[in-house]
């Protein structure tokens, strides 16, 4: 296992369109299942960073480092296209994609789950956004808001502080009865038996 943080991850990651379809990918699939030789692969890039990472006194040792993540990405991409394919994106598309991902990474998805928020915000239209969502990861933009509210609303939920009314407050429901019905239509389970 390698753990990146998410900022060196970012100065690492590949300046190829590719890392934007590949990302998306990974974050709602993060399993790939490898050939023998693409495991092997893994494991030298494993191994080459675990070797880079304690020669602390090498002059250039961060560039080192960037260069030794950079290639195990390089080839997380090159696995995921080959299990997958390699439709090319533009970069239109990509930046698009990108200023979307930065919206619901810093938590806009709390108060707000409407695509045309999202649109307004990005200057495009909502068909247009979730016609580039789909096109660049398979799923339109409102699977993405919501794939990221149920994400933190699971993680809120197992906080037993938390009660169903702040929770409902925090994500801007109407009211609580409302905070349950989309939990339990996105979870499966009501919020009381998720907690259980």
């Amino acid at each position: 296992m390698v753990y990146v943080t998410p900022e060196f991850i970012e100065v690492s990651t590949p300046h190829s369109n590719y890392g934007m379809k590949g990302s998306m990918a990974l974050f709602n699939n993060p399993i790939m299942h490898l050939t023998p030789e693409q495991q092997q692969v893994c494991a030298l890039d494993f191994d080459y960073i675990k070797r880079r990472l304690v020669l602390t006194t090498h002059n250039f040792h961060r560039d080192a480092m960037i260069n030794a993540i950079q290639c195990m990405i390089i080839d997380f991409f090159d696995f995921h296209a080959s299990l997958y394919g390699n439709e090319k994106i533009t970069s239109q598309y990509a930046d698009l994609m990108e200023r979307f991902m930065a919206l619901l990474e810093r938590g806009d998805y709390r108060r707000n789950r409407e695509v045309g928020y999202y649109a307004d915000k990005l200057f495009v239209t909502p068909k247009y956004l979730s016609e580039v969502c789909k096109k660049v990861s398979g799923f339109p933009a409102n699977y993405w808001i919501n794939r990221y509210t149920v994400l933190d609303i699971s993680r809120q939920l197992r906080n037993r502080k938390n009660t169903l009314t702040s929770l409902s407050d925090l994500y801007n429901f109407s009211s609580p009865a409302y905070f349950s019905h989309y939990v339990q239509k996105y979870l499966g389970i009501k919020p009381t038996d998720f907690r259980e």
